[in-house]
């Protein structure tokens, strides 16, 4: 099967010496197998590697409830953090017309602890019925879980105690955890997170079919994308034409010539949340044992006219992978004026994404020539078959890309770490000695 999304690695090529690149290579075609045959660390939590095979008889029941979830109120919040929140936003900013009118609106609480937010929030929804969707697979994850009372407690005052049970829906564990029994106990709907799936990679599982299918967008395109590519990267190809492998070969030689920050760059304003999703699945992938590549994010052209100027002068660390998109939805040429005092008329007569293409060229050039090198992903336009299948891309190399660097790529255990300081200051029972210690710390450091 023929791709529709390319990899080009030649902008690394004034880089790395071919024979530095040709051990990773073999490296990733090894650790591919090995993730097919479930014999890498982490590999209990691998079963969203084979999800687009089984999607297309679970999509039903996840149209049928967005269906009637739009039909009893025009908002629904959804309450989620990190995996549980960026597949959705991502793919849900991506395919919405930013200036048009919402047929449903999607809102997203739970992702951040910021009082204002929250409260800004509860102000609109005073105003509108609206349903809550929440994600968690323990339901005990601070942020989502504080939201989540927030919110119940706002839509009981309003509608009442007997009328909630229809407006919430759970997405969470099959068998265990705090939302799990709530949801049993309290009737709600629910859709299961599979076990062996771990947050970040779960946007082809209710997490982020029912927000999508909420919003309007067309699921079964997603799950075919996803599909689609899984079929063409995942077995039968375990050669260098494997896009995955390129992939994750070239950032892995990069990495140990010292290029230790990737940037994803994009010249759509509608992927900026897509680099959102890409930073959690890679930063929380590789970022551990004091390895891995810093996971970074520029909307260009935009921010050619501020972080610009570092990424062409600055230290030369980074390295750049670009998202090109081929075809727009819209066509707009610059139109010809009688007074070319602004210096542009050579432009006139041609469509604004032919000089968008043209600025990416010219940047790319730019970029290489000033000492950064350059990984090109071109995918055809931003529709739901092609984010799936660009989204799957990017999950099936970063597990192959962690084997690769030697890390556990379905593990974060970092992320506990704060945690346990916020409950000891909080007073959490069981924190009083940690609670002690930290608060002396506070107090020498000021």
């Amino acid at each position: 099967m023929k791709n529709k999304i390319s990899v080009t690695i030649r902008g690394i090529e004034s880089f790395v010496n071919p024979n530095e690149l040709t051990p990773n290579l073999e490296s990733a075609k090894t650790n591919l197998m090995v993730l097919r045959e479930g014999k890498g660390r982490g590999s209990e939590f691998t079963g969203w590697l084979h999800l687009p095979d089984k999607t297309v008889s679970q999509t039903q029941g996840i149209k049928s409830c967005a269906a009637r979830l739009r039909t009893q109120a025009p908002v629904t919040v959804v309450v989620g953090i990190g995996g549980s929140y960026l597949g959705a936003k991502a793919l849900t900013e991506a395919l919405r017309d930013p200036f048009g009118r919402q047929e449903h609106t999607l809102v997203f609480a739970g992702h951040t602890l910021s009082e204002d937010y929250h409260g800004a929030l509860l102000r609109f929804l005073d105003a509108t019925l609206y349903n809550i969707v929440v994600i968690s697979k323990s339901g005990t994850t601070t942020e989502p879980a504080i939201a989540f009372r927030v919110l119940r407690d706002h839509l009981r005052n309003k509608i009442g105690e007997k009328g909630m049970k229809s407006h919430i829906v759970a997405i969470t564990d099959g068998q265990r955890g705090a939302l799990k029994n709530l949801a049993t106990r309290q009737g709600y709907e629910t859709f299961v997170i599979p076990d062996d799936v771990g947050g970040r990679y779960s946007v082809l599982t209710p997490v982020g079919l029912l927000p999508l299918a909420l919003a309007g967008f067309d699921i079964d395109a997603f799950a075919k994308g996803m599909r689609d590519m899984a079929h063409s990267i995942r077995e039968g190809n375990d050669t260098d034409s494997n896009i995955a492998i390129a992939y994750a070969a070239a950032r892995n030689t990069l990495y140990h010539h010292g290029y230790t920050t990737e940037i994803l760059i994009s010249y759509e304003p509608s992927l900026v949340y897509l680099a959102e999703w890409w930073k959690q699945l890679y930063g929380e992938s590789e970022g551990k044992e004091s390895k891995g590549i810093f996971p970074a994010s520029v909307s260009f052209t935009t921010d050619l006219h501020s972080m610009g100027q570092y990424i062409q002068q600055g230290e030369r660390k980074l390295f750049e992978t670009v998202i090109h998109v081929a075809e727009p939805h819209h066509r707009l040429v610059v139109p010809g004026a009688d007074d070319d005092s602004d210096g542009i008329g050579f432009i006139a007569g041609k469509s604004l994404s032919e000089v968008n293409h043209k600025a990416e060229a010219g940047t790319r050039i730019a970029h290489i020539e000033g000492g950064v090198p350059v990984i090109t992903i071109s995918i055809p336009k931003i529709d739901e078959y092609n984010l799936g299948q660009l989204m799957y891309f990017f999950e099936l190399a970063c597990a192959v890309s962690g084997y690769t660097l030697g890390v556990n790529p379905f593990d974060q255990p970092g992320v506990e770490s704060y945690k346990k300081n916020m409950f000891a200051l909080l007073g959490k029972p069981g924190f009083e000695a940690e609670r002690e210690r930290l608060e002396r710390e506070l107090n020498a450091r000021g």
